[in-house]
């Protein structure tokens, strides 16, 4: 079952990277990476096509309190959300506690190992101060940057699934997963 998260009041930080809540003044950046071809289709999201766009998001991110702002170089680069997963698609982790991660990344910053830095942020996060059970993580077939965050940070391939994007399209889909018990000692 997914777990409760208010992610308010939490700040995670690494050797690179601030993991913060989103706030108002976060929205030049957040139209910045989030406006550029390529970088949300992976995602299954459509580029934002104006400024008023990124601020229903950004109001979106503020309101439910459980996606990161991804702080590099003192600019946000990106998000992490720690979203609800589908509990009739996954009906076996009933009554464990879960939830499912997403991230997206400024394309100036690809290939520099910052992602991988912020999930195993998360990752250590809800489950040493959540105290998750599991925690699912999903991407396209096609998405093989994603796949590679996946890998690097320990999740394991679990089922795949189809999965419809924001602009209506069905993708072919895998569902990693990474147990607490799984989890690398940090």
């Amino acid at each position: 079952m997914n777990a409760e998260i208010d992610i308010s009041k939490v700040t995670l930080t690494t050797d690179r990277l601030i993991l913060r809540p989103w706030r108002t003044g976060d929205i030049d950046d957040l139209y910045e990476y989030a406006s550029v071809d390529g970088v949300g289709q992976p995602a299954g999201w459509l580029p934002h096509k104006s400024r008023d766009e990124s601020r229903e998001i950004l109001s979106l991110f503020i309101a439910e309190k459980s996606t990161f702002a991804i702080e590099y170089g003192g600019k946000v680069t990106g998000s992490l959300g720690i979203d609800r997963y589908n509990e009739e698609e996954f009906p076996e982790f009933r009554g464990l506690l879960g939830r499912e991660i997403g991230y997206v990344l400024s394309r100036d910053c690809w290939g520099r190992g910052l992602m991988p830095e912020a999930v195993n942020a998360a990752v250590t996060y809800l489950f040493d101060e959540v105290e998750l059970d599991f925690i699912l993580c999903c991407h396209a077939f096609s998405n093989s940057r994603s796949r590679r965050v996946q890998e690097k940070c320990g999740f394991k391939h679990y089922r795949t699934f189809k999965y419809t994007t924001s602009f209506g399209e069905v993708r072919d889909s895998w569902a990693s997963l990474m147990r607490r018990t799984d989890a690398p000692a940090v």
